[in-house]
C-alpha cells in the first residue's frame, strides 16, 4: 500500500477510540448500522437514501484508470478549494485508485453511520468504485465569527480575547494558555437530532477523577433531541434543577476557564456557543474576577468586598425599607421618619405596593434595553428610569426615597461579575420583599435562614456549595471575601479534593 494506506493503519485505533468516545451509535439510532459495500452506486444509493436534502453536493469523478469515484458534502459547510484542489485534480491524476491522496486529516470508515455524520459534521466524503472504505477529509470552510473581545465579563485588565461560536478555536484558546501535556479532551456527541459535538476538558493528575466520572456520566444520560446552547445541557446534568442558584459556571473568558482547570475543575464547550461552562461551582466563585488576580491583593479584597456588601444591598434593600416604614418606624431616626412621612403623605399604596411597582417598573426597563439593539439600548433604559422615576414622585404615586432605594438596589446588582448569579438575587427579592410586608424584620430574617440553608444543602457535582464556610475551611477563606497575596496561597482549594493538591513549590519558582 501507498503511504496514505500505511498512515492510515497507524491511526486505525485511534480514530476508532475517538469514535467510541463520541457515542455515535447511540446518536445516530436512526441511520441503519450497515458496513458500506464495494459497488460505488450501492453506496450512492444509500447515502442519498439518507440524506434527502438540496444543498447535498456529489462531485463525479474519473481516475486514469477508469475507475469512478465520487465526493459528497454539504453546500456551505465546506472548503470548496480544498475539494477542487486537493482532492478531485489529484484524484483525476491517479494511476490507480490505490494511489489516493495524503491530504490533512484524511480518516477512513466503513460504517454508514460514520460517513452520513461525517457529511453532516462538515467533511468531505470521498468514495471510490471497489472499495468498501469511505474516506473522510476534513474540509470545513464555513463562515464564523473572530476572536474579539467578551461583551458580558469585561475587565478593565486583563486578556482581551474571547470564545466564539466554533468548538475547535475554543478548545484552541484554552491549550495556548495551558501547555500541559495533562490537559485532556474527551469528545462527546449529545443531541439524536442536532449532533451536537462536546468537548469535556480537565488536568489529568489535578482533578479527581470521580468529578470527570461524574460528568461524563451525566452527559452520556441526556437522551435529547437537541442541545442548542450550553445552557440546555447545564439544565440537563445540574444538581438541583428547582434551585434559583446557578450550580454550573459560564463564562467567554478563557484565562478564568485555565485559572478553573488549574484548580481541579472540569471544562465543559458546546459547538455553537461562546459560554464555556465550569464544574463544579461553588457560591463565592460568581462573586470572584479574573481581575482580583492581576491586581494587587488589597485592590483585589477592597473590589471583592464591594461586591458582597452590594449583593446584600441588592437583596435587602427594598424589604428593609418595607419592614421600617410599615413595622418598625421606632428603629429609624426622628428626623428620617419626619422626612419619610412627608415623602409617603401623597402616596395611595401601602409600602409593599410602592415597592413592587417601582420594583417591576425596574425590571420591565431593564429587560427592554437588553432586548434593544445595542446602540440605543443603555439609552433607553437610563432615560426611562429617569422619566418614570421623576413622574411616579411628582404624580404622588411613589415617594422619594422609595426612587431612591430601588436606584441603589439596581445599581448595586450591576457589581456581580456573573449575569446567572445577579438573576437569582432579582428573582429572590420579591418573595424577600412580601416575608417583610407580612412579618417585617422577622419575615427577612426567617427568609434569610431558609435561603442559607438552602446554599449549605446544594451541591455541585460531589461538592458543597456554600464552601468554603459550610463545613468550615479556614484555608478556603484565604480566597474568598478578602484576597491573600499569591505566595501565600500554595495550595489548590481542598473542597474540589484535587489530587496534586500543591500549586507553589517552595525553591521551585521559575524566575
Amino acid at each position: 500500500m501507498n503511504l496514505f494506506w500505511n498512515a492510515w493503519k497507524n491511526r486505525k485505533e485511534r480514530v476508532q477510540s475517538a469514535f467510541l468516545d463520541a457515542h455515535t451509535n447511540k446518536s445516530m439510532e436512526n441511520v441503519p448500522d450497515i458496513v458500506l459495500s464495494a459497488d460505488l452506486n450501492e453506496n450512492i444509493a444509500l447515502i442519498e437514501q439518507q440524506l434527502k436534502c438540496d444543498d447535498l453536493v456529489a462531485r463525479r469523478f474519473v481516475v486514469k484508470s477508469g475507475a469512478e469515484g465520487i465526493i459528497f458534502f454539504i453546500d456551505g459547510m465546506i472548503d470548496r478549494n480544498i475539494v477542487s484542489d486537493s482532492i478531485i485534480r489529484h484524484m483525476t491524476s491517479l494511476n490507480s485508485t490505490y494511489d489516493l491522496p495524503t491530504t490533512n486529516e484524511l480518516e477512513s470508515t466503513t460504517s454508514l453511520r460514520q460517513v452520513i455524520r461525517n457529511i453532516l459534521s462538515g467533511s468531505a466524503v470521498l468514495l471510490l468504485d471497489g472499495h468498501r472504505e469511505a474516506f473522510l477529509n476534513n474540509a470545513r470552510g464555513w463562515e464564523r465569527r473572530k476572536v474579539e473581545e467578551p461583551l458580558t465579563e469585561s475587565v478593565v485588565r486583563g486578556p482581551r480575547d474571547g470564545f466564539c461560536e466554533t468548538l475547535c478555536v475554543n478548545s484552541a484558546l484554552i491549550r495556548i494558555r495551558l501547555k500541559d501535556p495533562k490537559l485532556r479532551l474527551r469528545h462527546l456527541v449529545v443531541g439524536q437530532r442536532s449532533q451536537t459535538d462536546v468537548y469535556v476538558m480537565y488536568i489529568e493528575g489535578v482533578i479527581d477523577p470521580r468529578i470527570v466520572e461524574d460528568v461524563l456520566n451525566r452527559i452520556d444520560s441526556i437522551n435529547a433531541d437537541a442541545v442548542l446552547e450550553s445552557g440546555f445541557l447545564e439544565h440537563m446534568i445540574e444538581d438541583s434543577t428547582w434551585s434559583p442558584f446557578p450550580q454550573m459556571q459560564n463564562t467567554e473568558r478563557p484565562d478564568k476557564v485555565v485559572a478553573n482547570l488549574l484548580e481541579g475543575k472540569v471544562a465543559i464547550l458546546v459547538d455553537g456557543t461562546p459560554f464555556v461552562l465550569v464544574v463544579p461551582t461553588v457560591f463565592s466563585q460568581f462573586y470572584q474576577s479574573p481581575e482580583d488576580y492581576y491586581e494587587r491583593f488589597y485592590i483585589a479584597s477592597l473590589v471583592r468586598f464591594i461586591r458582597f456588601v452590594s449583593l446584600n444591598l441588592s437583596m435587602l434593600l427594598p424589604s428593609l425599607y418595607i419592614s421600617f416604614s410599615s413595622f418598625h418606624p421606632e428603629m429609624i431616626p426622628s428626623r428620617l421618619v419626619m422626612a419619610m412621612t412627608a415623602g409617603r403623605s401623597t402616596v395611595p399604596f401601602p409600602s409593599l405596593v410602592e415597592a413592587f411597582i417601582m420594583e417591576t417598573a425596574m425590571e420591565i426597563l431593564r429587560e427592554a434595553s437588553a432586548r434593544l439593539p445595542r446602540p440605543i439600548g443603555p439609552t433607553i433604559g437610563i432615560v426611562g428610569a429617569l422619566v418614570i422615576g421623576t413622574s411616579a414622585v411628582k404624580a404622588g404615586l411613589v415617594s422619594p426615597v422609595m426612587v431612591i432605594i430601588v436606584a441603589l438596589t439596581t445599581i448595586a446588582s450591576f457589581t456581580s461579575p456573573s449575569y446567572s448569579a445577579a438573576i437569582a438575587t432579582r428573582v429572590l427579592r420579591f418573595p424577600l420583599m412580601i416575608m417583610a410586608g407580612i412579618f417585617g424584620l422577622y419575615g427577612i430574617m426567617l427568609f434569610l435562614l431558609l435561603v442559607t440553608v438552602h446554599l449549605a444543602s446544594l451541591k455541585s457535582f460531589g461538592v458543597t456549595y456554600f464552601s468554603p464556610l459550610s463545613p468550615l475551611n479556614l484555608r478556603g477563606l484565604k480566597d474568598f471575601i478578602l484576597r491573600v497575596p499569591l505566595q501565600l496561597m500554595k495550595t489548590r482549594p481542598a473542597m474540589f479534593h484535587p489530587v496534586d493538591k500543591i500549586r507553589i513549590k517552595k525553591g521551585d519558582q521559575q524566575r
